[in-house]
């Protein structure tokens, strides 16, 4: 939701309005600077769906081939804000046939009818920047065959969300929002005639942002792979339309871009999407690669962590491990209880993954995706490593609260592969138990060995594991090491319960296999991805046990049968269901 809840809220919206309404005094715009060149991509069977009146929006789907976009009955506030972003036009230009550029016309000028005065749910400052880059990028597609008229519409329409904007840019939450609203304007203020004295002061506020939003390291607070993405983008966009102009973007935000691509880089998978933690996805298709090449920054982040996060590649196989605690206060509104978690891609097919961001599903689903078992690492007692405090009065979303606060971490190589090592204190202050944890990979990619340790370390700790085993009548302290497969990995249980046997569509075969101690088993679950309409049904390794001492270890393994190529022709399509 663009919009918080509660006073501020209502000052923001009252402000909002006053603004939006008194940009309609504004000098119109008459032409563009130069012909605008559209920077986003969208997606092709996206925009089939939607100009054959197929809405997916937000997790929900409204097919009504007969009516109108603004006359639809909009279910959720996150439902509003995708239609006033105006992100789908991405998608109808992605096609780019008549039907879908008389689609986008009629919704474009429906709004400015319906919503140009000032009035409605998209008049804020992230979604006015959205739409604006939108209108810009695909002016030519949408004013192509469009009367006098209907283009003064348009440039006056333009110039007045520009005029807001300018006025209501500072309002935008810090992050995401605020770097959509300030890029909109740059935007806007360098294209549209007339607009130009509107930009100088948002290039400096972009700068600010920069230094203040992004650390040295190339991250944000959240945390976000994905908003990480969005903001990376942004400043890609914001940079090129500067050089367009013949200007330089200031030092502060060319420094930002060089420090994030080496950070995204780490955050990719072999398959080349982005690794899911902390309230992200894996990234609409094809944008980390065309914003990576974009930047022109070709560097790569030095051994250590990228935001928090570890990566260990080799041969096809990526693996990246959340090494540090979540973000915490208002940063970690949507932030997970991941720590240790790590996910596994060979080639093109992930392999194990986590849950992902349930928000698009509903509340209950958002809940269920940040809680530990929704990773794939170690659960203890069926506790979280932190936990959701209560909602704050402005956002009605939960902090993180009782998060890990150490989080050592060693990256080596060893004899055949590289290590990783591990631990955090989550459990200490429930049971008194660190969870430590080793993941070597082989320098072919081919392997992947794990071991996870419970250890009680100080006294205080022995005593406190102590009465959680008499509160379990001396039975143990239950645990189960969580493995997420990918929907697409077909998994069965081999050598009487022994193993695990999983299928890719490569036609790679990888095993799971453990110590013997422990009980192993294949449990279903969920992979919650933006964009579907429900979440897919998969399944999951589960190895449980007990732990009865100060020190409990569970070794277990991951490795391609032998039978597997070395080198593998990927040609299965992916095929795009949206309504799966």
């Amino acid at each position: 939701m663009s919009e918080p809840a509660g006073f501020t809220a209502r000052k923001a919206r009252f402000l909002n309005r006053l603004h939006a309404r008194l940009a309609t005094r504004a000098r119109a715009a008459t032409a563009f600077v130069s012909s605008p060149e559209p920077k986003t991509i969208g997606s092709y069977a996206r925009g089939r769906q939607l100009s054959a009146g197929n809405y997916l929006f937000a997790g929900h789907l409204i097919a009504a081939p007969d009516v109108g976009l603004w006359d639809l009955t909009v279910p959720d506030a996150a439902f509003a804000d995708e239609l006033h972003g105006f992100a789908w036009l991405d998608d109808l230009a992605a096609v780019g046939d008549i039907a879908t550029r008389e689609a986008a016309q009629r919704w474009l000028w429906g709004w400015i009818d319906r919503y140009g005065k000032g009035a409605g749910a998209g008049w804020t400052p992230d979604l006015t920047g959205r739409r604006l880059i939108r209108w810009i990028n695909h002016a030519l597609f949408v004013l192509r065959g469009q009367d006098k008229d209907q283009s003064d519409a348009f440039y006056r329409s333009l110039a007045q969300q520009t005029v807001f904007l300018s006025k209501r840019w500072h309002s935008a939450a810090p992050g995401l929002p605020r770097f959509e609203a300030l890029t909109g304007l740059i935007y806007a203020g360098l294209s549209l005639e007339g607009m130009e004295t509107l930009a100088e002061p948002a290039i400096k506020a972009l700068a600010r942002e920069c230094e203040s939003q992004i650390d040295e390291q190339g991250g944000l607070p959240t945390r976000n792979p994905e908003e990480l993405l969005d903001v990376f983008t942004l400043l890609t966009w914001a940079a090129a339309t500067l050089s367009e102009a013949g200007r330089e973007a200031p030092a502060a935000h060319l420094d930002a871009i060089e420090r994030v691509a080496p950070t995204l880089r780490t955050l990719r998978h072999s398959d080349g999407a982005l690794a899911r933690f902390h309230g992200g996805g894996r990234g609409q298709e094809g944008w980390l690669d065309h914003a990576l090449a974009a930047s022109g920054i070709k560097t790569r982040q030095p051994d250590g962590l990228s935001m928090g996060y570890a990566r260990l590649s080799a041969g096809r196989t990526s693996v990246i491990v959340d090494a540090s605690p979540p973000a915490s206060g208002k940063a970690s509104r949507n932030a997970h209880a991941s720590t240790l978690a790590f996910e596994l891609t060979s080639g093109r097919r992930p392999l194990i993954v986590n849950c992902g961001p349930g928000g698009s599903f509903g509340a209950e689903w958002r809940r269920a995706g940040r809680a530990t078992p929704s990773h794939s690492t170690l659960v203890l007692d069926g506790y979280s490593s932190a936990r959701l405090g209560d909602a704050d009065r402005a956002y009605a979303n939960e902090i993180l609260v009782d998060t890990p606060q150490s989080v050592p971490i060693e990256m080596s190589q060893v004899n055949d592969g590289i290590r990783f090592q591990g631990g955090h204190d989550g459990f200490v202050s429930t049971h008194g138990l660190t969870h430590a944890r080793t993941l070597e990979l082989t320098f072919d990619g081919r392997g992947m060995a794990g071991e996870d340790m419970l250890l009680a370390l100080e006294d205080t700790d022995k005593r406190r594991f102590d009465r959680a085993l008499d509160a379990g009548k001396l039975q143990g302290v239950p645990f189960a090491i969580r493995f997420h497969l990918h929907p697409e990995v077909d998994a069965t249980l081999d050598l009487g319960g022994a193993a695990i046997s999983m299928a890719l569509k490569s036609g790679e075969i990888w095993v799971f296999r453990h110590d013997g101690n422990y009980e192993l088993r294949l449990d279903p679950s969920v992979y919650l991805e933006k964009g579907r309409l429900k979440p897919r049904a998969t399944q999951q390794i589960v190895l449980m046990g007990r732990a009865m001492q100060y020190a409990t270890r569970i070794r277990w393994s991951l490795s391609k049968a032998q039978e597997t190529a070395i080198g593998i022709r990927d040609l299965s399509r992916d095929e795009l269901d949206l309504a799966d």
